[in-house]
């Protein structure tokens, strides 16, 4: 099994990138999102998942684990295949995140393949596996007085756990957020907050 592969980008074109690692050039198909991050002729890193066919062997590349994990999550929706699942990626995991947790199907629907139906689909299964995690560990300390009461504020919290944030990281990104706000309008403010800080 593939876990990644690093080295030279010596291809780059739309929706593939292929990395030169020690003289074997490896095809990964990539989205819009991961293509953007790499630039020819310099050393990248791809997170690898391989899908096996009687008639194909591919492999697909993400920039980061966050990216390969909402694409396993995709492709175990009924009705989302490869191609799908990465026309859903193009805008990054943080805009895909956000549109599950949300409930923005005009986000889904956006991508090539993707009706009414599939992105309703997509919405009511993800939306558990994504969001189940939302009483989180705040043991940070003072930072951690976010009110975990409101719903929006621990949607928000959810979505960011599963953009690789920990729970000091997240308390610390929605100090001082009106917990009345949407949960779309906190995770971008948080977002904004991790930017700033780093």
């Amino acid at each position: 099994m593939l876990y990644y592969v690093s080295g030279k980008v010596t291809v780059l074109e739309p929706g593939l990138a292929v990395i030169d690692c020690g003289g074997v050039g490896y095809g990964c198909r990539v989205t819009a999102y991961t293509a953007a991050q790499l630039k020819l002729d310099k050393t990248a890193r791809l997170y690898i998942t391989e899908s096996i066919r009687e008639d194909a062997y591919d492999l697909y590349g993400f920039w980061s684990r966050e990216e390969q994990r909402c694409y396993e999550l995709l492709t175990s929706v009924t009705g989302v295949g490869p191609k799908a699942a990465m026309a859903i990626l193009a805008s990054g995991p943080q805009n895909f995140t956000l549109a599950v947790m949300t409930g923005d199907e005009k986000l889904l629907t956006a991508a090539q393949g993707v009706g009414k139906k599939l992105a309703q689909r997509i919405i009511l299964e993800l939306k558990d596996k994504m969001g189940g995690a939302t009483e989180l560990d705040f043991s940070a300390g003072p930072a951690a007085a976010v009110p975990a009461q409101s719903g929006g504020i621990a949607l928000a919290q959810a979505a960011l756990q599963e953009l690789g944030y920990s729970p000091a990281e997240i308390a610390a990104a929605l100090k001082g957020a009106d917990p009345n706000a949407s949960t779309e309008e906190l995770v971008r403010y948080a977002l904004r907050a991790m930017v700033m800080k780093g």
